[in-house]
């Protein structure tokens, strides 16, 4: 590289001194360039705290690289000069300050990426650093495999960090306890919730801008609680560990109509985003169970969380390439319910998942999994309508995590890359790990007729419109088994309701 003056592009979700680009920067010669801007704002309609979460936390790291002696060229949103583009902002930056090349860490996202390779300023694109598994060592471990199950991935990653081994071998002599980490909700929670944040100067600011900006986008913005600096965003972390991390294992599946977040750690918007180091978050969790603290099935699973399925997600993405988002292996084509963007629905699972992602931007897994995705996979919604909601509503969302969670697991649109068979359920699951069902207009119980539940009659429609496609996969033949020991008559009117119910839910009825 020359000895001109470049440009150091920082992203909205690079907000970490770590980062490749910072570290392959000149204090003395360069310039740092972040940008509040439209694209990146709009091409989904995200979530107002999402929003004003990453603004926020983007103008208190450029205040910390200022601090510590960097030269920041800093857009705001409302500033009258702002292009609307990276690429733009880039541009103008290198009019500005004569700067004839731009070094970036990697993005997350295809598009930006594109962007950034099309640029007319050349830009300098450098692996993102912050992750466990560079994608030569995904590909490496992807090589010759027919199947890409992140269960033998994340025994690598144990493996290479040394996370709960005890020498060569996995510590308690099992590799994954989720067995053990399925209980349904309890009846009460003792856990206040994640660590919450009074807003400050710098976020009261950008939380006026964005309720004039993006008010009319699904979501409430106040109150905002979330950390917008590492030092909250550690303090977080350590209420987390010291609170909950002793119950998260057991009741990480749960669902309760009255908590939200039962021990939940509610810290991957802070680690997707940079202000959390995923080593930060582990090494505390191990060290909890090393002390005596929290059992191993709840460590395990957090850890797994972490440096298996997060780090798999992001393989799985580079390693499938652009068109991930447009795959649709069972051409499903209706529209995603309007009652995803206000969740007026008479299923309670659906309204309470929906609700508390409108309120707060944030679900958990099994909450997208089971009740939103199951609902969205059983009524035969695009895939790529129902990707283009999560990236949208989820302060942690990113296309790299979010797209494998919501095309190859949710949607099985990936056609099985990601998962040997799709996650859909019947009500009876929704049931068992939540307290929805007892309180909800339709009735878990029945399976036919006025009130039966819709999860019910939708589950044996999705088998038999798909039979083509799974009647020989081993993990489904049961339930094919059970469909046809049924009775004839009843077969056909299981069938013939859930027709009835997908034709009200496409006319717009409520449902």
């Amino acid at each position: 590289m020359s000895a001109a003056p470049r440009l150091v592009l920082v992203l909205g979700d690079q907000l970490s001194d770590q980062i490749a680009a910072l570290a392959h920067a000149d204090k003395g010669r360069d310039t740092v360039v972040m940008a509040e801007v439209a694209d990146e704002a709009s091409y989904v309609p995200h979530h107002p705290k999402k929003i004003a979460f990453l603004f926020a936390a983007m103008r208190k790291f450029a205040a910390r690289l200022r601090d510590a002696g960097w030269t920041v060229a800093y857009t705001t949103l409302d500033d009258p000069q702002n292009t609307g583009s990276i690429v733009g902002e880039l541009l103008r930056r290198a009019e500005d300050t004569g700067a004839e090349e731009v070094i970036a860490t990697e993005p997350g996202e295809w598009r930006l990426i594109a962007a950034l390779e099309d640029c007319p300023v050349p830009v300098h694109q450098m692996p993102d650093t912050r992750f466990l598994a560079s994608h030569a060592e995904f590909e490496t471990w992807a090589e010759g495999r027919k199947q890409l199950r992140m269960e033998y991935f994340y025994r690598e990653m144990r493996r290479k960090t040394g996370y709960l081994m005890d020498g060569d071998k996995p510590e308690g002599g099992k590799w994954n306890y989720d067995h053990d980490n399925r209980k349904p909700a309890p009846d009460d929670i003792a856990f206040g919730g994640p660590m919450q944040f009074t807003p400050d100067e710098t976020v009261e600011e950008v939380l006026n801008l964005v309720e004039e900006r993006f008010g009319g986008n699904f979501g409430t913005l106040r109150p905002f609680w979330f950390a917008t600096e590492p030092a909250q965003a550690r303090r977080a972390l350590t209420h987390f560990i010291q609170n909950a991390l002793p119950k998260f294992g057991d009741y990480q599946d749960a669902m309760l109509s009255e908590n939200r977040f039962l021990y939940h750690a509610v810290i991957s918007m802070y680690v997707n985003a940079g202000l959390l180091d995923w080593r930060e978050a582990c090494d505390a969790a191990e060290a909890a169970y090393r002390a005596g603290d929290a059992p191993l099935n709840a460590v395990e699973g957090f850890i797994r969380q972490i440096i298996g399925w997060r780090e798999y997600m992001r393989g799985i993405y580079f390693h499938e390439g652009p068109e991930y988002t447009q795959r649709n292996f069972l051409d499903h084509d209706a529209d995603l319910p309007s009652f995803y963007w206000d969740a007026d629905t008479d299923m309670l699972c659906l309204s309470k998942a929906i609700g508390q992602t409108r309120d707060e931007a944030y679900a958990h897994h099994i909450q997208r999994l089971m009740v939103t995705g199951n609902f969205a996979l059983l009524a035969g919604v695009d895939p790529h309508q129902v990707h283009e909601w999560y990236l949208a509503v989820y302060a942690d969302a990113y296309e790299w995590v979010e797209a494998p969670n919501v095309i190859g697991m949710s949607q099985f649109a990936d056609g099985g890359v990601l998962g040997s068979k799709p996650y859909v359920s019947s009500g009876a699951y929704i049931d068992r790990m939540s307290n929805h069902c007892k309180t909800c207009a339709y009735k878990v119980k029945q399976k036919t007729g006025e009130g039966a539940c819709p999860f019910n009659l939708l589950y044996w429609h999705f088998l038999i419109r798909h039979r083509d496609r799974f009647d020989k996969n081993p993990r489904m033949a049961q339930m094919y088994r059970t469909f046809d020991r049924m009775d004839g008559d009843r077969r056909e009117i299981v069938l013939a309701e859930a027709e009835q119910f997908l034709a009200r839910l496409r006319s717009g009825a409520r449902v």
